[in-house]
Protein backbone atom coordinates (compact mmCIF):
# COMPACT_ATOMS: atom_id res chain seq x y z
CA UNK A 1 0.00 0.00 0.00
CA UNK A 2 1.63 3.35 -0.92
CA UNK A 3 0.08 6.21 1.15
CA UNK A 4 0.55 10.11 -0.42
CA UNK A 5 1.13 12.62 2.30
CA UNK A 6 0.39 16.11 1.04
CA UNK A 7 2.22 18.94 3.01
CA UNK A 8 4.39 16.53 4.84
CA UNK A 9 6.79 19.39 5.75
CA UNK A 10 4.23 21.19 7.93
CA UNK A 11 2.59 20.59 11.59
CA UNK A 12 1.15 17.39 11.05
CA UNK A 13 2.54 16.45 7.88
CA UNK A 14 6.37 15.66 9.33
CA UNK A 15 4.31 13.38 12.31
CA UNK A 16 2.40 11.53 9.77
CA UNK A 17 4.89 10.61 7.48
CA UNK A 18 6.94 8.90 10.42
CA UNK A 19 4.34 7.40 12.31
CA UNK A 20 4.42 3.81 13.32
CA UNK A 21 1.14 2.88 13.01
CA UNK A 22 1.32 2.51 9.22
CA UNK A 23 3.36 -0.42 9.48
CA UNK A 24 4.45 -2.12 6.19
CA UNK A 25 2.89 0.38 3.74
CA UNK A 26 5.08 2.67 1.65
CA UNK A 27 4.88 6.49 2.85
CA UNK A 28 5.53 9.47 0.41
CA UNK A 29 5.53 13.06 2.19
CA UNK A 30 5.48 15.75 -0.37
CA UNK A 31 6.43 19.17 0.99
CA UNK A 32 5.17 22.67 -1.37
CA UNK A 33 8.40 22.49 -2.62
CA UNK A 34 7.98 19.21 -4.59
CA UNK A 35 4.72 19.99 -5.76
CA UNK A 36 2.27 22.98 -5.50
CA UNK A 37 -1.46 21.56 -5.06
CA UNK A 38 -2.31 25.13 -6.43
CA UNK A 39 -1.08 23.67 -9.67
CA UNK A 40 -3.39 21.06 -11.18
CA UNK A 41 -0.66 19.96 -14.09
CA UNK A 42 1.98 19.53 -10.94
CA UNK A 43 -0.84 17.84 -8.88
CA UNK A 44 -1.45 15.51 -11.80
CA UNK A 45 2.01 14.83 -12.27
CA UNK A 46 2.67 14.04 -9.30
CA UNK A 47 -0.31 11.46 -8.62
CA UNK A 48 1.06 9.57 -12.03
CA UNK A 49 4.55 9.50 -10.16
CA UNK A 50 3.61 8.26 -6.83
CA UNK A 51 0.09 6.14 -7.73
CA UNK A 52 -1.28 6.22 -4.23
CA UNK A 53 -3.27 3.92 -2.92
CA UNK A 54 -3.99 6.59 0.04
CA UNK A 55 -4.01 10.48 0.19
CA UNK A 56 -3.82 12.76 3.19
CA UNK A 57 -3.94 16.45 2.63
CA UNK A 58 -2.30 18.30 5.22
CA UNK A 59 -1.33 20.88 3.30
CA UNK A 60 -2.68 24.04 3.73
CA UNK A 61 -2.08 28.12 3.77
CA UNK A 62 -2.72 28.00 7.67
CA UNK A 63 -2.53 31.85 8.71
CA UNK A 64 -5.01 33.09 9.85
CA UNK A 65 -4.67 36.49 9.47
CA UNK A 66 -2.74 36.33 6.81
CA UNK A 67 -5.81 34.90 4.67
CA UNK A 68 -7.96 37.76 5.62
CA UNK A 69 -5.02 40.10 4.16
CA UNK A 70 -4.48 37.90 1.03
CA UNK A 71 -7.61 35.80 0.29
CA UNK A 72 -6.89 35.39 -3.26
CA UNK A 73 -4.13 32.96 -2.19
CA UNK A 74 -6.26 31.47 0.50
CA UNK A 75 -8.57 30.57 -1.77
CA UNK A 76 -6.10 28.95 -4.42
CA UNK A 77 -4.40 27.05 -1.91
CA UNK A 78 -7.08 25.88 -0.02
CA UNK A 79 -9.66 25.51 -1.58
CA UNK A 80 -8.92 24.80 -5.53
CA UNK A 81 -5.68 23.30 -4.80
CA UNK A 82 -7.87 21.10 -2.33
CA UNK A 83 -10.10 20.38 -5.42
CA UNK A 84 -6.72 19.43 -7.46
CA UNK A 85 -6.15 16.96 -5.32
CA UNK A 86 -9.70 15.63 -4.75
CA UNK A 87 -9.49 15.14 -8.82
CA UNK A 88 -6.44 13.80 -9.17
CA UNK A 89 -7.92 11.11 -6.06
CA UNK A 90 -10.85 10.42 -8.82
CA UNK A 91 -8.65 9.82 -11.59
CA UNK A 92 -5.73 7.82 -9.82
CA UNK A 93 -7.96 5.66 -8.24
CA UNK A 94 -6.46 6.93 -4.70
CA UNK A 95 -9.01 7.36 -1.63
CA UNK A 96 -8.17 10.55 0.28
CA UNK A 97 -8.67 12.00 3.44
CA UNK A 98 -8.87 15.87 4.12
CA UNK A 99 -8.27 18.29 7.22
CA UNK A 100 -10.39 20.98 7.98
CA UNK A 101 -11.08 23.19 11.05
CA UNK A 102 -13.37 24.24 13.45
CA UNK A 103 -13.59 27.72 12.00
CA UNK A 104 -15.94 26.44 9.41
CA UNK A 105 -17.96 27.74 12.02
CA UNK A 106 -19.57 30.55 13.58
CA UNK A 107 -18.79 29.95 16.98
CA UNK A 108 -22.64 31.03 17.92
CA UNK A 109 -23.54 27.77 19.10
CA UNK A 110 -22.10 27.75 22.84
CA UNK A 111 -22.01 23.94 23.26
CA UNK A 112 -19.16 21.60 21.07
CA UNK A 113 -20.03 21.14 17.45
CA UNK A 114 -21.39 18.36 15.52
CA UNK A 115 -20.27 17.06 11.76
CA UNK A 116 -23.71 17.45 10.89
CA UNK A 117 -23.98 21.15 12.30
CA UNK A 118 -24.89 24.00 9.99
CA UNK A 119 -21.74 25.35 9.10
CA UNK A 120 -20.86 29.38 8.91
CA UNK A 121 -17.33 30.69 8.95
CA UNK A 122 -16.86 34.20 9.86
CA UNK A 123 -13.24 34.38 8.25
CA UNK A 124 -11.37 33.79 5.17
CA UNK A 125 -9.52 31.13 5.83
CA UNK A 126 -13.03 29.27 7.45
CA UNK A 127 -14.56 30.37 3.83
CA UNK A 128 -11.92 28.83 1.46
CA UNK A 129 -12.02 25.36 3.71
CA UNK A 130 -15.69 25.47 4.58
CA UNK A 131 -15.53 25.77 0.05
CA UNK A 132 -13.24 23.12 -0.47
CA UNK A 133 -15.34 20.62 1.70
CA UNK A 134 -17.99 20.96 -0.50
CA UNK A 135 -16.21 21.29 -4.07
CA UNK A 136 -13.99 18.36 -2.15
CA UNK A 137 -17.00 15.71 -1.60
CA UNK A 138 -18.20 17.32 -4.89
CA UNK A 139 -15.61 15.53 -6.77
CA UNK A 140 -14.68 12.48 -4.45
CA UNK A 141 -17.98 11.89 -3.06
CA UNK A 142 -16.23 9.22 -0.45
CA UNK A 143 -13.56 11.56 0.83
CA UNK A 144 -12.86 11.18 3.89
CA UNK A 145 -13.13 15.20 5.89
CA UNK A 146 -11.48 14.96 9.34
CA UNK A 147 -11.87 18.80 11.20
CA UNK A 148 -9.63 19.40 13.95
CA UNK A 149 -9.00 22.29 15.73
CA UNK A 150 -6.29 24.55 17.79
CA UNK A 151 -3.38 22.04 16.57
CA UNK A 152 -0.28 21.87 18.50
CA UNK A 153 3.54 20.05 18.53
CA UNK A 154 7.18 20.97 17.90
CA UNK A 155 8.55 22.06 16.13
CA UNK A 156 7.01 23.99 14.26
CA UNK A 157 4.64 27.09 14.61
CA UNK A 158 2.01 26.95 17.38
CA UNK A 159 0.22 28.53 20.05
CA UNK A 160 2.45 26.45 22.91
CA UNK A 161 5.72 27.47 21.20
CA UNK A 162 4.76 30.99 20.78
CA UNK A 163 3.40 30.95 24.26
CA UNK A 164 6.79 29.60 25.93
CA UNK A 165 8.87 31.96 23.62
CA UNK A 166 7.74 35.06 24.71
CA UNK A 167 7.77 33.93 28.07
CA UNK A 168 11.56 33.62 27.51
CA UNK A 169 11.16 37.77 27.71
CA UNK A 170 8.37 38.33 29.87
CA UNK A 171 7.00 37.89 32.84
CA UNK A 172 3.37 38.79 32.44
CA UNK A 173 1.91 37.60 28.76
CA UNK A 174 -1.73 38.68 27.97
CA UNK A 175 -4.17 36.20 26.47
CA UNK A 176 -7.64 36.13 25.31
CA UNK A 177 -10.15 34.52 27.92
CA UNK A 178 -13.42 34.41 25.85
CA UNK A 179 -12.35 32.12 22.54
CA UNK A 180 -12.94 28.18 23.56
CA UNK A 181 -11.66 25.16 21.69
CA UNK A 182 -10.45 21.84 21.58
CA UNK A 183 -5.93 21.82 21.66
CA UNK A 184 -5.17 18.85 19.58
CA UNK A 185 -1.95 17.33 20.07
CA UNK A 186 -0.18 16.36 16.54
CA UNK A 187 0.97 13.04 17.63
CA UNK A 188 -2.88 11.97 18.72
CA UNK A 189 -4.21 13.86 15.96
CA UNK A 190 -1.94 11.61 13.39
CA UNK A 191 -2.54 8.20 15.21
CA UNK A 192 -6.14 9.02 14.56
CA UNK A 193 -5.43 9.92 10.83
CA UNK A 194 -3.82 6.75 10.61
CA UNK A 195 -6.12 4.50 11.64
CA UNK A 196 -9.47 6.50 10.48
CA UNK A 197 -6.87 5.69 6.55
CA UNK A 198 -6.51 2.08 7.12
CA UNK A 199 -10.15 1.57 8.40
CA UNK A 200 -11.22 3.35 5.03
CA UNK A 201 -13.94 6.06 7.10
CA UNK A 202 -15.51 8.57 5.09
CA UNK A 203 -17.72 11.55 5.58
CA UNK A 204 -16.86 14.38 8.58
CA UNK A 205 -15.46 13.29 11.23
CA UNK A 206 -14.58 15.53 14.12
CA UNK A 207 -11.03 15.02 15.77
CA UNK A 208 -9.27 16.25 18.82
CA UNK A 209 -8.25 16.03 21.81
CA UNK A 210 -11.21 15.60 24.84
CA UNK A 211 -11.57 18.94 26.42
CA UNK A 212 -12.74 22.42 25.92
CA UNK A 213 -10.82 25.43 27.68
CA UNK A 214 -10.09 29.07 26.63
CA UNK A 215 -7.28 29.85 24.93
CA UNK A 216 -6.19 31.79 28.64
CA UNK A 217 -6.63 28.58 29.94
CA UNK A 218 -4.17 26.53 27.79
CA UNK A 219 -1.79 28.96 28.59
CA UNK A 220 -1.54 28.89 32.31
CA UNK A 221 -1.96 25.01 31.98
CA UNK A 222 1.36 25.30 29.41
CA UNK A 223 3.14 28.15 31.71
CA UNK A 224 2.31 25.70 34.62
CA UNK A 225 3.11 22.60 33.39
CA UNK A 226 6.77 23.77 32.18
CA UNK A 227 7.55 25.30 35.48
CA UNK A 228 7.84 28.90 34.77
CA UNK A 229 6.28 29.65 38.20
CA UNK A 230 7.77 33.41 37.49
CA UNK A 231 5.31 34.02 34.54
CA UNK A 232 1.93 35.47 35.19
CA UNK A 233 -1.04 34.95 32.33
CA UNK A 234 -3.51 37.33 32.59
CA UNK A 235 -6.70 36.97 30.68
CA UNK A 236 -7.79 39.51 27.79
CA UNK A 237 -11.00 39.79 25.76
CA UNK A 238 -11.08 39.53 22.28
CA UNK A 239 -11.81 43.34 21.75
CA UNK A 240 -8.54 43.66 23.73
CA UNK A 241 -6.66 42.41 20.92
CA UNK A 242 -7.19 43.82 17.58
CA UNK A 243 -6.25 41.11 15.02
CA UNK A 244 -7.62 41.47 10.76
CA UNK A 245 -9.36 37.75 10.81
CA UNK A 246 -12.60 37.54 13.25
CA UNK A 247 -12.01 34.41 15.49
CA UNK A 248 -15.38 32.14 16.54
CA UNK A 249 -16.13 32.61 20.12
CA UNK A 250 -16.89 28.74 20.87
CA UNK A 251 -15.85 26.40 18.44
CA UNK A 252 -15.00 23.38 20.38
CA UNK A 253 -15.84 20.17 18.20
CA UNK A 254 -17.97 17.45 19.44
CA UNK A 255 -16.47 13.74 19.49
CA UNK A 256 -19.28 12.29 18.84
CA UNK A 257 -18.44 11.41 15.09
CA UNK A 258 -15.22 9.99 16.20
CA UNK A 259 -16.36 7.71 19.01
CA UNK A 260 -19.03 6.32 16.05
CA UNK A 261 -15.98 4.99 14.40
CA UNK A 262 -14.59 3.38 17.42
CA UNK A 263 -11.88 5.93 18.62
CA UNK A 264 -10.92 8.22 21.19
CA UNK A 265 -8.47 10.91 22.45
CA UNK A 266 -7.14 11.54 25.48
CA UNK A 267 -7.23 14.78 27.55
CA UNK A 268 -5.52 17.75 25.88
CA UNK A 269 -3.84 18.44 29.14
CA UNK A 270 -2.46 14.69 29.56
CA UNK A 271 -0.13 16.02 26.00
CA UNK A 272 1.51 18.50 27.33
CA UNK A 273 4.05 16.54 29.17
CA UNK A 274 4.70 14.88 25.89
CA UNK A 275 5.17 18.00 23.94
CA UNK A 276 7.20 19.63 26.31
CA UNK A 277 9.43 16.45 26.05
CA UNK A 278 9.71 16.73 22.22
CA UNK A 279 10.13 20.57 22.41
CA UNK A 280 13.15 20.14 24.63
CA UNK A 281 14.89 17.29 22.31
CA UNK A 282 14.20 19.55 19.06
CA UNK A 283 16.21 22.80 20.64
CA UNK A 284 18.68 20.03 22.18
CA UNK A 285 19.28 19.10 18.70
CA UNK A 286 19.44 22.47 17.28
CA UNK A 287 21.86 23.80 19.79
CA UNK A 288 23.98 20.76 19.21
CA UNK A 289 23.78 21.48 15.44
CA UNK A 290 24.39 24.63 16.07
CA UNK A 291 27.62 24.11 18.25
CA UNK A 292 28.81 21.65 15.18
CA UNK A 293 28.61 23.99 12.81
CA UNK A 294 30.82 26.29 14.42
CA UNK A 295 33.14 24.07 14.64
Amino acid sequence: MRVLILGATGLLGRVLVSHEQWGNAQVIGVGSRDGDIANSSEVQRLFTAVRPDITILSAAYTDVDGCEQNPQKAYAVNCAGAVNVAIAAREGGSRLLFLSTDYVFDGLKNAPYEAYDAICPINVYGRAKAEAEKQVEAALPLTCIVRTSWLFGSPGRCFPNTILEIAQSRSTISVVDDQFGCPTFTRDLAGTIVRLAQMGATGIIHATNSGVCSWFEFASEIVHIAGLDHVTVKPASTEDVLRPAKRPKHSALSATSLRQHGLSMRPWKETLAEFLSDRREFLKLGSMAALGAQQ
